[in-house]
């Protein structure tokens, strides 16, 4: 279809991305009909809280899977980085100096990552499942497989619990910064562009000049520091330093990814479509937990969504060409 012709939406945002804003509408609709609890101010809010980090952490992890790559230890970073804030915070460190030791612990996973693929040749999945074993094992040994509860500073919890004028949670507001960072980054910056040329065609994008190696380890070291990052916001909103948190942290950012319209392929995908994937997912979760229906079921429904959304995304493709 000539570009001049198509509707002005279809030439802002994609088909396929419409589709999933769609799903989101009638999805938000159907329960709130179902459930009275469900459109309310305060469900809706603890929505916003849930779905958080998992939007940070996948601001940066779509684009590695757009250049073509994937981190599945963000949920162990996510742990590890909760753990050592806390430990931090009792030895009496500053908050904010906290908060920057961790993300740079995550960084440096995310450096670990990135060397193994780009230097050492090691698959993504490979790669990154190692180190997620790793800084699993790490959050235990730090904490002895407690959590981190004793010492703690009063203002510990102010990042993950304060509200803006009595109404707004700051991690919400910290969240639209975050993505709206991340969104001038993919759309305005060499660092995006080049993540769509290398995840459409690596070898093109290698004889064309661009530093594939540096952009892909880049990303994997935006990937542990938000990881991290989101890590040290679930603890202070809980107030602990939990070991065992983020256990299938990783497969919620990827479902919410995936679901957004990011092929696994690489070379396609929006922070936006990620966004709207990640509030599916929450607003589902949300409208499950109100219902009573059991937290399994609820992971077999992830399972189903990821498994159609990439069966969906395979369909749309051949549609298209």
């Amino acid at each position: 279809m000539n570009e001049k012709r198509r509707p002005k939406i279809l030439q802002i945002l994609p088909m396929q991305t419409l589709v999933t804003v769609g799903i989101l509408f009638v999805l938000f609709i159907t329960l709130s009909f179902i459930s009275k609890e469900f459109f309310t101010s305060t469900n809706l809010l603890n929505v916003t809280r849930q779905v958080a980090t998992v939007v940070i952490t996948g601001s940066a992890v779509t684009l590695l899977m757009i250049s073509g790559n994937m981190d599945l230890s963000v949920g162990s970073i996510f742990a590890l980085a909760g753990v050592l804030a806390a430990k931090f915070a009792v030895a009496g460190i500053p908050i904010p100096v906290c908060i920057l030791l961790a993300m740079l612990i995550g960084g440096f996973c995310g450096l670990i990552s990135g060397i193994c693929v780009t230097k050492l040749h090691v698959t993504p999945v490979i790669a990154t499942l190692g180190v997620m074993y790793v800084a699993r094992g790490l959050a235990l040994i730090f904490c002895e497989g407690r959590t981190v509860n004793l010492g703690l500073p009063a203002n510990y919890a102010d990042l993950g619990r304060t509200l803006i004028a009595g109404k707004i949670p700051i991690m919400l507001v910290i969240t639209i910064v975050i993505v709206a960072i991340f969104l001038f980054i993919q759309n305005k910056t060499l660092i995006g562009k080049y993540a769509y040329a290398i995840g459409g065609n690596p070898v093109a994008s290698v004889l064309s000049g661009i530093n594939a190696d540096l952009i892909i380890l880049t990303l994997f070291i935006l990937s542990g520091m938000l990881a991290a990052f989101s890590g040290v916001l679930m603890g202070s909103r809980l107030g602990v330093g939990d070991p065992n948190v983020g256990v299938g942290f990783e497969f919620d950012v990827i479902v919410a990814i995936v679901l957004g319209g990011t092929s696994l392929r690489g070379g396609e995908g929006s922070i936006f479509g990620m966004i709207i994937g990640a509030l599916i997912v929450g607003f589902l979760g949300n409208g499950l937990n109100l219902l009573d229906v059991q937290s399994f079921y609820q992971d077999v429904l992830k399972g189903v969504v990821l498994v159609l959304a990439v069966i969906a995304d395979a369909a749309f493709k051949r549609r298209i060409r």
